[in-house]
């Protein structure tokens, strides 16, 4: 017996010393993307400043205080930012619970009993064995039992199952957390669009409130000029309906004014109208800077939370094949119990009333129905499943980064035309306007480039919009935000617990 204990320990050290774990070892997967530009073979041109570091704090890039102000305050007061931290905390206590299984258990165990046997049970066939015949009584009167006692249990991980569940659960904190910074960023960015949305609601109404006034300069001539006969009443009513129509677009540009103010209350857990006295100004949309740096392709894998959640999944996956054909390995453990026994209170504490029992047990799996087969060819199916939602999500950010960069320079291009619009079609009105007041045209020649200069202006700032807001995409697709430096997480708030109703019996 002893030889075979040797035996044993022998074989098993040298696994013990190298820490070996059974399974597949994870290796970090290769994301593909190309070694130069991301946008090779795209048809879109290179420019100098692609391979230029992202800066991580990219709403600064905007120079707009009251954004950059806004922005800071994301991390601390969005409610999903702060779900994720709550959800960060929880995988790292189920981190915990894995690892509690390389430590030996111990538990301490106090229990009395007063204890009566029955006559007829058992104890009436020691009357036979003590010669008092087979149908003898023996008279046992109540015992007491007094038990302390410390039970110990240690599972002895011998093939690395326990350390895959440990990598496993290490894997699914570090997805969580790339969840977490997912969720700033996406909020990050949803905030800037927010603001520039409300900017380009601001902007529209600006230009509105201004074509509604010379709209009424036109009208005010338009009457002057019947009044001295010099035009029929259809110049006039046409110059008036003209007043009603741009008049009629500032009840819908207003709405989406608070509609957006309330979207960026929303973001930052705050009532309805919480935050009109601060952006009720209007002020200009933020302006995209000249160039924007892409960063070296290989660093998207680095920088976007999904692809790095996407791997640290894979990980995982990986991870619990090995837990899987640990499974199919023997389990060696070492039980023990030690305690006091006595039948009177003031004997426990006496050596004599000293018990005790340890030793290893050996479990073997002969027959489980196939559980343990399909379980490991299900972990293997998951591995699979993961290794291809990571080569898709490398995939899919690619064409993020690609589709938000043609989009962002080709409104650029068209903004710059519709600037050129709007210079012509302000010239055009004015030249219009003196022919009118020269009476060599009719007012139809003032009232059609009117028309064209309003549509133009409104199309000029919608553009300038959309470059900023299509800039904010393409932040979101490289993964900008704080990069791995993730801000600190406010403290969790208490639960508030509302007391029972306490029950009042009226006596009559």
């Amino acid at each position: 017996m002893m030889y075979l204990f040797r035996l044993t320990a022998a074989l098993l050290a040298p696994c013990l010393v190298a820490g070996c774990a059974v399974g597949p070892n994870f290796l970090p997967p290769d994301p593909g993307l190309p070694a130069t530009s991301l946008l090779a073979g795209s048809g879109v041109a290179k420019t100098a400043a692609e391979t230029e570091p992202v800066d991580p704090t990219w709403w600064t890039r905007f120079r707009d205080p009251i954004l950059t102000r806004l922005e800071a305050r994301i991390a601390a007061e969005n409610l999903d930012v702060r779900t994720a931290t709550i959800r960060l905390a929880e995988s790292r206590f189920q981190r915990g619970v894995a690892a509690a299984a390389e430590f030996p258990s111990l538990s301490g165990n106090g229990k009395y009993t007063r204890e009566q046997y029955s006559q007829n049970g058992i104890v009436s066939l020691l009357g036979s064995a003590l010669g008092g015949g087979s149908g003898a009584a023996i008279n046992v009167p109540p015992i007491n039992d007094y038990t302390l006692s410390i039970d110990a249990s240690w599972e002895i991980d011998i093939w690395g199952r326990v350390r895959r569940q440990i990598e496993a659960a290490d894997a699914q904190v570090t997805s969580t957390a790339e969840q977490r910074r997912g969720v700033l960023i996406s909020n990050l960015a949803e905030l800037a669009r927010d603001y520039i949305q409300l900017r380009g609601a601001q902007a529209q109404l600006r230009i509105t409130r201004d074509n509604l006034k010379i709209g009424q300069e036109i009208l005010d001539l338009t009457q002057t000029r019947q009044q001295k006969g010099l035009t029929t009443g259809l110049d006039a009513e046409n110059a008036a309906a003209l007043v009603e129509s741009v008049r009629a677009e500032l009840p819908m540009l207003e709405q989406q004014e608070v509609q957006a103010i309330n979207a960026l209350s929303l973001l930052l857990d705050m009532p309805p109208g919480a935050l009109r006295s601060e952006l009720a100004t209007a002020r200009p949309v933020p302006p995209a800077p000249a160039h924007v740096p892409l960063g070296i392709p290989s660093e998207l894998a680095r920088r976007r939370p999904d692809i790095r959640q996407a791997e640290a999944d894979l990980h995982a996956a990986t991870a619990t094949i090995g837990v899987a054909v640990g499974d199919f390995y023997p389990k060696l453990q070492f039980n023990g119990t030690v305690g006091l026994d006595a039948l009177e209170f003031k004997n426990l504490w006496k050596p004599s009333s000293l018990q005790y029992q340890f030793g290893p047990s050996l479990t073997i799996p002969i027959f489980q129905g196939g559980r343990l087969v399909s379980t490991l060819e299900l972990r293997e199916a998951q591995q699979q499943e993961a290794a291809i939602t990571y080569e898709k999500t490398v995939l899919q950010a690619w064409h993020e980064v690609v589709n938000a960069l043609v989009a962002y320079r080709k409104e650029r291009e068209r903004r710059a035309r519709l600037a050129s619009q709007v210079d012509h079609a302000r010239r055009a009105l004015e030249l219009a306007r003196a022919r009118y007041n020269d009476g060599v045209a009719d007012f139809i020649a003032v009232l059609d480039p009117e028309r064209t200069l309003l549509q133009a202006e409104q199309q000029y700032v919608t553009s300038t919009t959309n470059v900023s807001l299509d800039l904010v995409q393409l932040y979101k697709a490289l993964g900008g935000g704080w990069e791995l430096d993730f801000p600190p997480p406010p403290p969790v708030p208490e639960p508030v617990l509302v007391p029972a109703p306490t029950e009042v019996v009226l006596s009559r």
